[in-house]
């Protein structure tokens, strides 16, 4: 199967509710292309409904080192952060999301 294959079954798994199994194919796909921004942001949303929040923001972090110029990846970076916080209240969560969130608007500007 293709990286695209599997990033469209993915999804779907994904809408399905079948997280765990979506998980699977994203890292299926990470094994073929581990630079492969949008799985890692399908990661960093699927882990973070998972409650585990540690791998969201790893592969919410690896979308931004892998494409530091899209200002989306910082937007959904932050979000992910927000969700960790929300998740464990830990407040070091909050400044992350702030950081990311303001990364994402200096590259909008340009």
């Amino acid at each position: 199967m293709t990286a695209d294959d599997l990033y469209n079954e993915a999804d779907k798994l994904k809408d399905e509710g079948k997280l765990e199994e979506a998980v699977a194919k994203l890292q299926e796909l990470l094994e073929q292309d581990d630079k492969h921004v949008l799985a890692h942001l399908a990661l960093a949303v699927i882990y973070g409904r998972l409650n585990k929040h540690e791998d969201a923001v790893k592969h919410g972090q690896k979308a931004c080192e892998i494409d530091a110029t899209d200002a989306f990846n910082f937007t959904a970076m932050s979000v992910t952060y927000q969700r960790a916080w929300a998740g464990t209240q830990n407040q070091e969560f909050i400044r992350l999301a702030e950081e990311a969130m303001e990364k994402s608007r200096i590259l909008e500007s340009q």
